[in-house]
């Protein structure tokens, strides 16, 4: 038996009413279509469901049973329409975001706070990618959005800044760049660094950058968060690039020294990447816009704003 919504629906109706007439009423159907859907019913369960009578119809003990199952069934559809109604509006679900470190460290989880809590049912699983990553993703279609630094490539896809994400150079209290304003990288690339943990999304994109300068940076150790890398480079065991927010923060702590990087990809903005708008998930175009995203902006790419 395949019975449809619609068929447990008028059947309810007839169960309820005690009668085919009146239950073709409460389902708003003419009394012939209400019997002859009735009779199909029966035809397809095999079974009688109802017993005619001159004032009515009364259920069978089969008939009894399909009731019962289909306000289980129209109960069950209920709540399924709720749920779906919940991820819509994107407050259930488990929502994926990619974001680049310094996004993950600096930017989200201030923002991210009240909004996931205006959500109890709404889950999100971070993904630390590089911002090449993560715009390789969504080109690719594997990733609808991500938080990435716009000295990316993003061609074809569209960049909404977000916040400053500069990348300063920290030196120990007496180092001889100590009394620098800015630097590029190429003026330090010989001198020792403390780097991040093999792996961190930020430091890969630094290691290419040295790179692309000339020359990879000499690590004397690698460290799993922002505050031992600052810790290191106060008590003078080598230099640090980070997130100048990030760099702010421990400052005052560890006693370093702030330099500014003048290479351009060190003059970041934050930007929410993607490809379509209207593509987008209702809940994370909520997000996004809570982020900051102006919907009705077309930044465009980085690529076609230069």
């Amino acid at each position: 038996m395949r019975p449809d919504l619609a068929d447990l629906r008028q059947f309810l109706c007839i169960v309820d009413a005690g009668s085919i007439t009146q239950g073709a009423a409460r389902a708003n159907l003419a009394l012939a279509s209400a019997s002859e859907r009735l009779r199909n019913i029966e035809a397809d369960a095999g079974v009688a469901l109802v017993k005619r009578q001159p004032r009515g119809v009364v259920t069978t003990e089969a008939g009894e049973a399909l009731a019962h199952h289909a306000r289980l069934i129209l109960s069950q559809q209920q709540v399924l329409k709720g749920e779906l109604r919940d991820f819509a509006l994107g407050t259930q679900g488990t929502l994926q975001l990619y974001a680049n470190t310094a996004a993950l460290t600096t930017f989200l989880p201030a923002r991210l706070a009240p909004w996931l809590a205006e959500r109890p049912d709404l889950h999100v699983r971070l993904h630390e990618r590089t911002s090449a990553e993560i715009v390789h993703l969504i080109t690719a279609g594997q990733a609808e959005a991500g938080l990435v630094s716009n000295a990316v490539h993003a061609q074809d896809l569209q960049l909404h800044p977000l916040a400053k994400d500069h990348l300063v150079l920290i030196v120990p209290p007496h180092h001889r760049l100590a009394s620098r304003n800015e630097v590029q990288l190429t003026d330090v690339l010989h001198e020792p660094f403390i780097g991040l943990a093999s792996g961190n999304a930020l430091q890969d994109h630094i290691d290419q950058h040295a790179r692309t300068a000339g020359h990879a940076l000499t690590l004397r150790i690698r460290m799993k968060t922002f505050e031992g890398l600052c810790n290191m480079v106060a008590h003078g065991v080598g230099l640090g690039i980070l997130p100048q927010r990030m760099a702010t923060r421990y400052r005052r702590r560890h006693g370093y020294h702030m330099v500014t990087l003048a290479d351009d990809w060190a003059r970041r903005q934050l930007c929410a990447c993607f490809r379509d708008w209207q593509a987008l998930s209702p809940p994370l175009r909520s997000l996004l816009e809570h982020l900051g995203v102006d919907a009705g902006t077309d930044c465009g790419s980085r690529a076609s704003r230069r």
